[in-house]
């Protein structure tokens, strides 16, 4: 076996579901991430590759199924994606308030465009700063911050309890 597939089998076995919630968090669709983290996959191992360890093959994965997301995202013109109905919420404690916020997180995200979305989770998720941000998405600290101002201001309304009144 060569080395690449070692690092192909590691790869897909103790990073996968990272990859795959990753991919899920850009997307908003589990199926959609899936597609993503193959064909991220399928770029990065398609040819022989030489040289690559766990950490330079993930990174270049991640990256990989980001510039897909945003690429895909402009070429097919949607740049809003459609919002979920959310039923009303009752004010019972309980596991089902955790799903309806992930469900509300999920809807909110999804009316960001791709590249607001991708600060986001670069961002919040990742963990990364706006310098970082910049370098993986390949544009100026001052755009990063643009999207991350824009997309606080659109999911602040959407995703706080306070009537329109009071915020």
């Amino acid at each position: 076996m060569a080395s690449w597939e070692h690092v192909f089998t590691d790869l897909a076995e103790t990073r996968g579901q990272a990859l795959l919630r990753y991919a899920y968090l850009l997307t908003g669709d589990a199926a959609e991430a899936a597609d993503l983290v193959q064909e991220a996959l399928l770029r990065a191992f398609g040819r022989t590759t030489r040289g690559l360890t766990l950490e330079s093959a993930e990174a270049y994965v991640r990256r990989a199924i980001l510039t897909i997301h945003v690429d895909g995202r402009r070429r097919s013109g949607r740049w809003l994606r459609v919002r979920h109905l959310v039923a009303a919420r009752s004010d019972v404690a309980g596991p089902e308030i955790a799903v309806v916020d992930g469900a509300d997180l999920r809807s909110a995200l999804a009316s960001l465009s791709p590249r607001q979305r991708a600060c986001v989770v670069l961002h919040y998720y990742e963990d990364l700063s706006v310098a970082q941000v910049a370098d993986v998405l390949g544009c100026a600290p001052g755009a990063v911050k643009r999207h991350l101002s824009d997309a606080r201001a659109r999911l602040e309304p959407l995703l706080t309890d306070a009537p329109e009144e009071l915020r």
